[in-house]
């Protein structure tokens, strides 16, 4: 007797219809970034063909994203889950406007730096594997900015601070290997507190998909211990965005590797450590940001202005520019302890505009030593007279730096501050308008140390003879267009954004408008009307 036939209803538990194409590319970023690296790590005897791979894989990250944002920016939110399996158990990789232009964002950054490491990284750096860290850097980067799993964004935290300490020594030094212990040591700390966040927030709500976590969180804000969440998630994220009072291992880490790593590291990681924060706080536990608001005002003041100070009283461009990204952090906080549709757009546009600016402040650091023989003031001078176009374009990234009309650096500020006043936290306004007059200041003193006074005099057996000091590590390679052209094209976006900020003020409100009330995030992972 033949056994009895059933059939299996899948559709309980899986996605049985087909995943539209452009779903793909919510992970499309992340594959490529893993599989372009692996390439890479497969061709590390020939340093060469590796720059010829990652700079176009770069520049194909930077249009995968671009077509990632259009798609959202026309559609909403989207998602792809893996294993076909129904959110929330399966992993989802969800992205809404504010995770697309961080990602499109930091691609371009990426694309700037790769292309000036053709200069700044020899022979022996390749060897050791630049090009592989930096896709692999780039894979946790996007990863933590599309993914829609709160555990998922810890394992991109790792995956990114992986490849990054394996950057931060590229060429093992001693001074390296100091910056690097101090880096490592703050940033496991803080990944150890993300972690037991992710552990309590697990045995609360019994899911780790942001969705599911947005829609029950109001349900379970009586029983499940919030506040202690919320607060264990503004350490971990502040520690690695460098806030106050845990901003000291910055600046006294991103000087020690090459310019290019600096660059990438300022430009992109506390990056990644603003958007967890605005991601969590904002959008998963709204009430408990509100009531820690005064905190986070609190530590967004003093990080704009123990920042500014430093950068005051630096001596090393590379630590002054370490001290600028302290203090624009400071500006992203105030927007998230503000909140609104004003403090979260203004967050939203400075990050933005920071990603670009800092990549540019320190390839410029890169080229400033390579004409002025050194990132000491005290042995800096005459550069103007060596390049008035040089001269130009750094004078444009300080003005932006100082949040100064008309480029970028201005109108986030301007939100900012006005969304304070409307609130009535004037001393928030004022400590940012502070931070701006401080970080003129400093920027004023470089320009006339480095650029407008004479190139310093040494004394010598025949008299006085200017100063020259360039050692090897600090002359970059080959044809000048592979320092030039990334600095140039990030610089032109700085002042893009400056003369013409409507676009992306509008996308920047629009990704602030779907933090406050994400709907349409939570209709993308359960478009059945709600999550189980």
């Amino acid at each position: 007797m033949a056994a009895p036939t059933s059939t299996v209803d899948l559709s309980a538990a899986l996605i049985t219809a087909p995943v539209p194409i452009g779903h793909w590319l919510a992970i499309l970023p992340v594959a490529h970034c893993i599989t372009l690296g692996a390439v890479l790590l497969m061709l590390r005897g020939y340093p060469r063909l590796q720059a010829s791979l990652a700079i176009p894989g770069l520049a194909a990250l930077a249009l995968i994203d671009a077509a990632l944002l259009a798609k959202v920016a026309a559609d909403g939110p989207l998602t792809m889950v893996m294993g076909r399996w129904l959110p929330p158990f399966g992993i989802a990789f969800t992205v809404d406007l504010f995770g697309a232009l961080m990602a499109f964002t930091a691609a371009l950054a990426a694309l700037a730096g790769g292309i000036y490491a053709l200069a700044d990284i020899g022979e022996s750096g390749r060897r050791y594997g630049f090009f592989p860290l930096l896709m692999l850097l780039m894979a946790g980067v996007t990863g933590a900015f599309l993914t829609g799993d709160i555990f998922n964004l810890y394992v991109w935290f790792e995956v990114l601070l992986i490849s990054s300490f394996g950057l931060i020594i590229l060429g093992s030094e001693r001074e390296q290997i100091d910056g690097a212990l101090k880096y490592a040591v703050l940033n496991l700390i803080a990944t150890t507190l993300f972690l037991i966040g992710v552990g309590i927030l697990y045995a609360a709500f019994g899911t780790l998909n942001m969705a599911d976590i947005a829609a029950k969180a109001g349900d379970l804000r009586g029983t499940a211990p919030l506040m202690t969440l919320a607060s264990l998630f503004l350490l971990a994220f502040g520690m690695k965005a460098a806030a106050f009072p845990v901003n000291f291992w910055l600046p006294a880490a991103y000087h020690t590797p090459r310019i290019v790593v600096s660059a990438l590291f300022a430009g992109l990681l506390t990056k990644v450590g603003i958007y967890a924060l605005i991601r969590v706080m904002v959008m998963l536990l709204p009430m408990e940001r509100q009531e820690l608001s005064l905190v986070i005002a609190l530590a967004a003041a003093a990080t704009i202005v123990v920042g500014a100070l430093g950068a005051l009283a630096e001596n090393d461009i590379r630590r002054l520019f370490g001290y600028v990204v302290i203090s624009g952090i400071g500006n992203m906080l105030a927007g998230v302890a503000l909140g609104g549709p004003g403090g979260i757009s203004g967050a939203v546009f400075y990050a933005l505009h920071s990603m670009v600016l800092m990549t540019a402040l320190y390839l410029a650091a890169g080229e400033i030593a390579r004409r002025g023989g050194g990132f000491s003031l005290s042995v800096l001078g005459g550069l103007y007279r060596q390049s008035g176009g040089f001269t130009a374009l750094s004078l444009v990234l300080f003005l932006a730096a100082c949040g100064l009309p008309p480029f970028s650096g201005f109108w986030p500020k301007v939100i900012l501050v006005k969304a304070s006043l409307d609130l009535g936290a004037w001393w928030l306004a004022a400590s940012i308008l502070l931070g701006g007059f401080l970080t003129t200041i400093a920027f004023g003193r470089l320009f006339l140390l480095a650029y407008w006074r004479p190139a310093p005099m040494a004394l010598t057996p025949i008299g006085l003879t200017p100063i020259a000091l360039t050692p090897i590590a600090l002359t970059p390679s080959g044809p000048r267009w592979r320092t030039g052209l990334p600095l140039a094209a990030l610089t032109a976006l700085v002042v893009g954004f400056g003369i013409l900020p409507e676009q992306l003020l509008a996308l920047s409100q629009s990704a602030a408008a779907g933090l406050a009330d994400p709907q349409a995030y939570l209709h993308s992972v359960f478009p059945e009307g709600g999550a189980p």
